[in-house]
């Protein structure tokens, strides 16, 4: 349903809202002349704010909350699971805990082991293999980026009236200006293209020699910026600044992809304060890091209320993957870390914070996936999916809000078919229904199966991985069995993945090869080209950005040269998963 009062393309709708915005950007050129501010000192009041509006002549109704909530979609970079304070961490997380704790916390909630598999997940409803995105992530060289027929979360939300604005990290491709944010859905774009960056002077080397600037403001580089503020708060303007600008009368969906806390390990001084006994340097850079994030989405939440937002807001805070110990990150207890199908890499810290939740205080134990999103927030929003969309997520709003049962029953981690076969990999290892060689992973109700490589495999306790290196880290290196490419946990029991159940249960073990085999049918061919010398930033003024020209239209949306072989013997469109697949396996045990 649409929401009451004027239509914003009404002359006095437009009128208002030009005044309302002209007011905002004082408040807004003071915050980004001064720096970063916190609430207490921005300089007015809620009160303060709705004063000056009427002054201007709106009228308090204008103000009224639109019927489809706000959304605010907030990602963090690299954050591990222990890396929380209310799972444990020695890092304070104040203002999250206060959010998770007045929401719902999910803690049963998967991701993807990386960032670009994550983000392309969140941003289409899709699993890797149903987007061509299997393989590792798009690289800055590659002439890549998510398919362009692929219909992204902020389109569908523009069809029901929302203004759609990304802040952070992209990294969904960008060789060709189709693949910008602002062609995919947003309305605005502030942030870099790339997966990392320095976080001062917003510079990223691929490789010697091929370096460039990546901070963009829609379609362009963002020069007048570069002010050598820590991304981290600049951002976290930057919202601010979107939000004092927006009539809160009409929806808004927010999406916040901080840089933090992947690496480079970069912090102001001033949040070393806190951490000056943690001997890890890494850890310790790391948890500044993590304590700026965490008083910035305090300044995003204060944000909110201030301009009228809040009571009709859903805020939803996720990490894209798990954390890496190398550079600070904790996952304990879990096994594994980013980059693994271990838990580690795709177990995250989630939370849902709302007035709009039935059940506040909660934890969600039921099962969730970042694709789950995308359904959540369209039906949310008042908005339709298509049929022809076929997605892999599933509304589990009620599971949320309402502690439902979730409807989701399965996910497929992934399956990635020119990731590094394992040695000892074989058809006969999966009793002839699968290659046991290729990396896979898939978790059907309380069953999790692993295939091939799935990643670096240690359990990483808290502060035990030092400056020496890897060798000193721990006492519990895993000794890899010889010919082993198949593992079982019962993730229920044993969420820490030290019991492999392979042996114990082999008709499970089938079962799930065979629901793999099922999977990998609907799979599209891997899109993974080799690195084009037209991207490098010193033909492109120094700035990374999209290099593909005109002439070469003429190719299909989605051709790329040098993709996988695989797509040259692809005569017609696989068929697709869909919520029809979603089969109900019958385990022992599960």
């Amino acid at each position: 349903m649409a929401p009451s009062g004027c239509a914003p393309h009404h002359w006095l709708c437009k009128g208002t809202m030009l005044a309302a915005g002209l007011l905002a950007g004082f408040s807004v050129l003071s915050l980004l002349t001064y720096g970063y501010l916190s609430w207490d000192t921005l300089g007015s009041s809620l009160e303060e704010t709705q004063t000056a509006r009427a002054e201007l002549g709106e009228k308090p109704e204008d103000s009224a909350p639109t019927s489809q909530p706000h959304i605010v979609f907030i990602l963090a970079d690299d954050q591990g699971f222990r890396d929380v304070g209310y799972h444990g961490s020695e890092i304070r997380t104040p203002t999250l805990d206060r959010l998770a704790a007045e929401g719902v916390k999910l803690e049963n909630y998967y991701v993807q082991p990386m960032c670009t598999p994550s983000r392309s997940q969140f941003i289409t409803g899709k699993y890797q293999i149903h987007t061509g995105l299997q393989h590792s992530v798009i690289r800055p060289t590659q002439p890549n980026c998510l398919p362009l027929d692929n219909v992204t979360l902020p389109q569908k939300l523009k069809e029901v009236g929302y203004s759609t604005h990304m802040v952070g990290k992209w990294h969904l491709g960008f060789y060709r200006k189709e693949c910008m944010p602002t062609q995919r859905g947003f309305d605005s774009f502030f942030g870099s293209l790339l997966g990392s960056g320095d976080y001062y002077t917003h510079y990223k080397c691929d490789s010697p020699g091929i370096c460039g600037y990546d901070l963009y403001e829609n379609d362009n580089a963002a020069w007048d910026h570069d002010n050598g503020i820590y991304s981290t708060q600049m951002y976290t303007q930057k919202v601010q600044q979107i939000l004092a600008s927006h009539n809160p009368r009409t929806p808004i969906f927010l999406y916040i992809a901080y840089q933090a806390v992947h690496s480079p390990l970069q912090a102001p001084g001033k949040y070393f304060e806190h951490y000056r006994l943690i001997n890890n340097i890494n850890r310790r850079r790391y948890a500044a890091m993590l304590a700026c994030l965490d008083e910035a989405i305090n300044n995003v939440t204060l944000a909110l209320k201030r301009y009228g937002y809040y009571d009709n807001s859903i805020l939803i805070y996720s990490s894209d993957n798990g954390g890496q110990p190398m550079a600070g990150g904790s996952n304990w207890p879990l096994r594994g870390s980013k980059g693994s199908y271990w838990e580690g890499g795709i177990r995250a810290v989630g939370f849902v914070h709302s007035p709009l939740l039935k059940n506040k205080g909660s934890l969600c134990k039921e099962l969730v996936h970042i694709t789950d999103w995308f359904p959540t927030l369209i039906t949310l929003a008042e908005g339709q999916i298509d049929e022809d969309i076929q997605l892999d997520g599933y509304d589990i709003w009620e599971t949320i809000s309402e502690g439902r049962r979730s409807p989701r029953v399965d996910i497929l981690h992934n399956i990635d078919p020119i990731y590094t076969k394992a040695k000892n990999g074989s058809w006969a290892a999966g009793f002839g229904i699968w290659n046991t060689a290729i990396q896979s992973a898939i978790r059907v109700n309380h069953w999790k199966l692993l295939t091939g490589n799935p990643g670096y495999s240690d359990w990483v306790p808290p502060q035990s991985f030092s400056n020496a290196g890897p060798n000193r880290w721990h006492n519990e290196r895993v000794s890899w069995t010889a010919g082993k490419t198949v593992w079982l946990f019962n993730i229920t029991a044993d969420p820490y993945e030290r019991v492999d159940l392979s042996g114990k249960y082999p008709d499970i073990v089938k079962q799930l090869l065979r629901r793999l085999s099922l999977f990998n049918k609907t799979a599209v061919p891997v899109r993974y080209p080799a690195k084009d010398p037209r991207s490098n930033p010193k033909l492109n003024g120094g700035v990374w950005g999209p290099w593909f020209k005109e002439d070469e239209k003429k190719k299909k949306p989605g051709k790329i040269k040098g993709e996988n072989k695989q797509k040259k013997n692809k005569k017609k469109k696989s068929e697709k998963k869909g919520q029809s697949l979603n089969c109900r396996l019958h385990l022992a045990g599960g």
